[in-house]
C-alpha cells in the first residue's frame, strides 16, 4: 500500500475517533474494474490492525480473484434472504448491521436499487440510516451513477444509467477518494481477465472500454473529487476576505426536456461551488388550471421533483410579467447567477418578445449577476 493510501486511512481513523454520528467515506472511480472494492478491502485490513471493529455489510467482488483473496480475515454480516418473483435473492441486512453496530461497515455498490418491498428503495438510503445510527461507512460508486451527470454520461456511453444517486449524497461524504487509472491500464486489466470473464471481454472492448470514452469519464471523476475538496476547504478553512457567496437560479418552463437539462446543469454549477440554488417557474395566465394540458402538468411536477431531489429550493410564482418576476426573485434571494435555456426555447422567446428583457439585463448588470444560457 502506498504512502497516499496510508495517509487517507489515518485521516479516516481520526474522523472516527472524533464523531458521534457516523462518518462517511466514498471511493469513486470512472468505471468498473479500477479497483474501488479492492481498495476498500485493503483499508479494512489496515483498520483491523489498528484495533477498529470493521465488518462487511455488503461487498461485490464480481468473482475477481485478487479481490476475493482480500476477504479473508474480515468479518462479514450475513445478508437477508428474500424471495422475489419466485427467485431466492440476497440483500444487505440493514437491521442486522445496526444491531451488531460495528465501528465501521463496508457497503459496496452505493447506487444499487433494493428489491421491491425493502424498507428503502435505494442502498444510499440504507447508508443514511446506518450513519444516523452512529456507524461509520466506507462505500464505493462509479461517476456515471451521479444524478446530475445522467445526460452527459448518456452522450458519452450511449446508454442511460438507471441506478443513480443524488449529488447531495456525495456532497455529504466526509471523504471522497478517486481511484484513478489511465485508459491504457484499465484496458490492459480488462484484456488480462481482471474485470470480466473471457466471454465478456470482446464485447466490452467494442462498447464501453474505448480510450475516448474512458478519458471523458476519467475527467469527470477527477473534477468531481476536486470539487469535493474545494467544498471542504470552503467549509473548514475560513477566508480572511468575505466574498459574496455564489447562489444559482434555474428558470424553467413547461418544456420538460428543456427543464431537465437546465435543472441538471444548474445543479452541477451549484455543486461545483458548494452553493445553494433555486428553481423558479413563473406560471402565466395561459398556463393556469385547466388551460394547460395534463401531460405538461405531469412533466412540470416531475421537473419540480427532480429539482427537489437534487437539492434545489423550488419557487412557483403566478405572473404574466416573467422578466420582472425573475429580476425580483433574483434580488430577493441574492442570486449571483441566473440560468436559462438557449434562444429557441420557450422561456427565452418569452423574454425576447418583451421590452422588459432589456430591463432584466440592466438589473443583472447593476447587481453584478451573471446570466448563463445553457445548451
Amino acid at each position: 500500500m502506498n504512502a497516499d493510501s496510508s495517509t487517507s486511512i489515518k485521516t479516516f481513523l481520526d474522523l472516527i475517533k472524533t464523531s458521534r454520528r457516523g462518518k462517511f467515506k466514498v471511493y469513486i472511480g470512472m468505471s468498473a474494474g479500477v479497483g474501488k472494492t479492492y481498495r476498500m478491502l485493503q483499508e479494512a485490513h489496515a483498520l483491523l490492525k489498528n484495533g477498529i471493529n470493521i465488518q462487511i455489510g455488503y461487498i461485490e467482488t464480481h468473482k475477481r480473484k485478487e479481490t476475493e483473496e482480500l476477504l479473508h480475515g474480515i468479518p462479514v454480516i450475513a445478508r437477508r434472504q428474500l424471495y422475489y418473483k419466485g427467485k431466492q435473492l440476497e440483500e444487505m441486512d440493514v437491521n442486522a448491521i445496526i444491531s451488531i453496530h460495528p465501528e465501521v461497515v463496508i457497503v459496496d455498490e452505493l447506487a444499487h436499487s433494493n428489491i421491491e418491498g425493502s424498507k428503502n428503495a435505494k442502498r444510499w438510503q440504507d447508508v443514511l440510516d446506518i450513519l444516523d445510527a452512529g456507524i461509520n461507512v466506507i462505500s464505493a460508486v462509479n461517476i456515471q451513477h451521479l444524478e446530475s451527470m445522467n445526460q452527459e454520461i448518456e452522450v458519452i456511453n450511449g446508454v442511460r444509467v438507471t441506478e443513480r444517486i443524488p449529488d447531495k449524497i456525495l456532497e455529504a461524504a466526509d471523504e471522497v477518494v478517486n481511484i484513478d487509472l489511465t485508459a491504457d491500464d484499465l484496458i490492459e486489466r480488462l484484456k488480462a481477465g481482471k474485470i470480466y470473464d473471457q466471454s465478456k471481454i470482446e464485447r466490452a472492448l467494442n462498447n464501453f472500454f474505448q480510450p475516448g470514452k474512458i478519458l471523458q469519464l476519467r475527467e469527470l471523476a477527477l473534477k468531481e473529487v476536486a470539487h469535493h475538496l474545494e467544498r471542504k476547504i470552503n467549509i473548514e478553512v475560513p477566508s480572511q476576505v468575505k466574498l459574496r457567496p455564489e447562489k444559482f437560479m434555474a428558470c424553467i418552463s413547461t418544456n420538460h426536456q428543456t427543464a431537465k437539462v437546465i435543472i441538471r446543469k444548474t445543479a452541477r454549477l451549484a455543486s461545483y461551488y458548494g452553493s445553494p440554488w433555486i428553481v423558479l417557474y413563473v406560471q402565466r395566465t395561459t398556463e393556469g388550471g385547466d388551460r394547460i394540458k395534463l401531460d405538461l402538468q405531469r412533466h412540470l411536477i416531475n421537473s419540480f421533483k427532480l429539482a427537489t431531489e437534487l437539492g434545489a429550493e423550488v419557487i412557483k410564482v403566478k405572473s404574466d410579467e416573467v422578466t420582472e418576476t425573475i429580476s425580483r426573485i433574483a434580488k430577493e434571494k441574492e442570486v449571483t447567477t441566473i440560468c436559462i435555456g438557449k434562444p429557441h426555447l420557450n422561456l427565452l422567446q418569452i423574454l425576447m418578445r418583451t421590452a422588459i428583457f432589456n430591463q432584466l439585463l440592466k438589473t443583472i448588470s447593476e447587481t453584478e449577476t451573471d446570466l448563463v444560457i445553457v445548451s
